[in-house]
């Protein structure tokens, strides 16, 4: 019988290789060889909805997107809800906010959807800006509206994200949902916790706004949960011009470029 030590018969245990991961023991890395896997057109086409073939895909959604975007004007994003009718005072005022950043310069960016997002590339597009949108793969929305000049389709929502945060020099929310108030939290903790430098959040509507910011006053702060000036970092009005002042004050040429670097640093 052997007398050897548990750390012996580790060391014992002849590797096995598959590419540059190593298998040991009763881990199997299989029989095929990485090239035979690559050139052998009868295996099944399972492979394709695999977590590796999914980094690819990723990679490329990063790549699209930098590209696409690398060079436009100082962009302002927009969000709100889908569900907002074009008759309905927010799509008006959504409209309004995309025309008075155009004038001011700004491209405008979205989420290319319909809704509020459509109101804001509508208001842009009709006053000569620059209007974008970055749609995302859903099981129950068409794709992006009409009035978007560039448009981005993809897959998956982080990929996204980076792209709103990386392409914006400020965040106008207008009353949404869900993925209003991702986006909005989202960018909240990115500022709070400094992995990107300060800019304008801006929640469009006092009414509909109100409550949630009562309730961060009261129960956040107020329990010790945040700190009292991270409050500050959210900015509420119902003023289509403040909405353009403040980011006109909080923003510029020289903080854009330290907000968000270079391409290397990305």
């Amino acid at each position: 019988m052997s007398t050897d030590s548990a750390d012996e018969q580790v060391g014992k245990a002849k590797p096995k290789f598959r590419g540059p991961v190593m298998f040991r023991r009763d881990r199997k890395p299989g029989a095929r060889t990485a090239d035979r896997n690559l050139l052998d057109t009868r295996q099944d086409s399972e492979w394709v909805h695999t977590d590796p073939w999914r980094v690819l895909r990723i990679q490329a959604e990063f790549v699209e997107g930098f590209g696409a975007l690398a060079e436009i004007p100082p962009a302002v994003t927009v969000f709100g809800s889908a569900r907002t009718g074009p008759d309905h005072p927010e799509y008006v005022a959504g409209a309004a906010i995309g025309s008075a950043l155009a004038e001011a310069g700004f491209a405008v960016i979205t989420g290319g959807g319909p809704g509020a997002m459509e109101a804001a590339n509508r208001g842009c597009s009709e006053a000569d800006g620059y209007s974008i949108g970055l749609g995302i793969e859903l099981p129950f929305e068409q794709g992006l509206n009409e009035w978007v000049d560039l448009g981005i389709n993809f897959r998956y929502f982080f990929v996204r994200k980076t792209m709103f945060v990386k392409y914006s020099q400020a965040f106008v929310c207008l009353p949404g949902g869900f993925g209003t108030l991702d986006e909005l939290f989202e960018a909240l903790t990115l500022v709070q916790t400094r992995k990107i430098t300060r800019f304008p959040i801006i929640l469009f509507g006092t009414e509909y706004w109100s409550g949630l910011v009562d309730w961060m006053r009261g129960s956040l702060a107020g329990s010790g949960k945040i700190s009292p000036e991270d409050l500050d970092l959210i900015q509420v009005t119902d003023s289509v011009d403040e909405v353009v002042r403040i980011i006109q004050g909080e923003t510029g040429a020289h903080a854009d470029i330290e907000r968000l670097g270079t391409e290397d640093q990305w």
